[in-house]
């Protein structure tokens, strides 16, 4: 029997992992949130170990693409896979974000939009193996917006259970175990891919991948159940106008909120930018699951390289992990330039591998940079609003930067990454002018 006030083995592993110098971290949280904190955050990143792994194995950005091709589905179907996967996670989270409000506790809405979000990929398994052409692009399309939309209301819920139940101080590490062991795993499915089906253009073979991603996910919200989140404030409750209004207003008062946004509005040409290099890198491969698995490799082993870098960064200063991340998608542009300037049409499928390796990185900052920024500086109360409106605004701009694909084809992928290149750098420069997280609420 333990010694009383004696640590488990969960609590030591906690503290080790998340050690640091920031004094009493949970002096946010309630006394019995703060003791569940060591259980809470491993069964956190239990799931996103596994959702992780799911959406490489189901990425829009490489795997569906190559589906869709094998499919014989048209290109302009292809090039709604990424934009419809990112506006359809962030449009409707402003209608939602203030109904949740309502609920004292909030995970729920976390694993029924999980949920929804595996089924959608398990479906497009028989899509795969009975259709063809654009009918099986569209459905298969389709399905990606249900799931998507469903994953919009987990994504608010999440970063409310996650600021409910992780200290600040270790929501960072957090995310970044979360994309690390997810990553490391992808790393190992790529391999496998690579070492085993070079040459292999069997649609059933990426159909599985997909499979497998939704299975994945219903395992991974499976784990939610276990979290133990205690009650939170429901004051405040509004409808989809009201909540809009709020979020208008909030822009027009909150001057630091306001600029995050826009920082944001740029670095998004990052998070949109893989499909991109995909594409170009397509043009070099003959379409087997063997190069598939390359690409995989080089994105699973940028998350592997990067989480734990921008995880502890993040949970310093986020504001210097969203520059950092801009520089670096800067000089991935200008080494893929390089590439395409001097090795003309013999460029290695290693060689843009790394570039998929290191624009990675980039995003894998952007993300988690963005997130322990927004988690950290929201005020509880208005946490879901926050979120919810910033989301809903970059989930329209999502579907602009959609055009992306008509510059890619009408001007030729250099001019593209030129555009990238400067797009980044703009996000870079407003996030400098940032002040940090702790003065976002003002």
């Amino acid at each position: 029997m333990a010694e009383p006030g004696a640590q488990t083995p969960v609590e030591r592993l906690y503290a080790f992992i998340t050690e640091n110098e920031q004094g009493d971290v949970c002096a946010e949280l309630p006394e019995d949130a703060c003791s569940e904190a060591p259980n809470n955050f491993f069964l956190n990143a239990l799931n996103g170990a596994l959702t992780k792994l799911g959406d490489q194995l189901g990425s829009p950005e490489l795997v569906l693409p190559w589906l869709l091709d094998a499919l014989g589905a048209p290109a302009s179907i292809t090039g709604f896979l990424s934009p419809v996967r990112r506006a359809g996670a962030l449009l409707p989270q402003l209608v939602v974000s203030g109904r949740i409000r309502e609920f004292a506790v909030r995970k729920w809405f976390w694993l029924a939009g999980g949920f929804l979000f595996g089924v959608a990929f398990v479906l497009m398994v028989p899509v795969s193996l009975l259709m063809q052409g654009a009918a099986a692009g569209l459905i298969i399309l389709g399905l990606l917006a249900i799931g998507s939309l469903s994953r919009g209301v987990s994504s608010v819920a999440f970063k409310d259970v996650l600021a409910k139940t992780i200290p600040p101080g270790r929501r960072g590490t957090l995310l970044a175990i979360r994309a690390t062991v997810g990553g490391l795993l992808a790393l190992g499915a790529g391999l496998i891919l690579r070492t085993y089906f070079q040459g292999t253009r069997d649609i059933r073979t990426i159909a599985v991948l997909v499979g497998l991603s939704g299975v994945l996910w219903l395992l991974g919200v499976a784990v939610i159940i276990f979290i133990s989140e205690e009650p939170g404030a429901t004051e405040g409750a509004r409808n989809a106008l009201q909540e809009a209004r709020a979020g208008i207003k909030l822009l027009r008062e909150n001057s630091a909120f306001s600029r995050y946004v826009l920082a944001r509005t740029f670095l998004l040409s990052i998070e949109l930018s893989l499909p991109y290099y995909a594409l170009y890198a397509r043009r070099f491969s003959d379409g087997n699951a063997g190069d598939l698995g390359v690409f995989i490799i080089a994105a699973s082993l940028a998350q592997v390289i990067s989480s734990p870098i921008w995880g502890r960064l993040s949970d310093r200063t986020s504001r210097w992990v969203m520059i950092a991340s801009g520089l670096l998608a800067a000089l991935t542009g200008i080494y893929a330039l390089a590439l395409s300037l001097f090795a003309s049409n013999s460029i290695n499928i290693y060689l843009l591998g790394i570039a998929v390796t290191i624009i990675g990185f980039s995003r894998a900052g952007v993300r988690l940079g963005r997130k322990t920024y927004l988690v950290d500086g929201a005020p509880e109360i208005d946490r879901p609003l926050y979120v919810a409106s910033s989301n809903t605004i970059i989930g329209l701009l999502t579907l602009v930067g959609g055009g992306l694909g008509f510059i890619a084809q009408a001007a030729g992928v250099r001019i593209l990454l030129a555009i990238l290149i400067l797009l980044a750098l703009i996000g870079s420069a407003i996030s400098f002018t940032m002040q940090e997280a702790e003065h976002l609420a003002g």
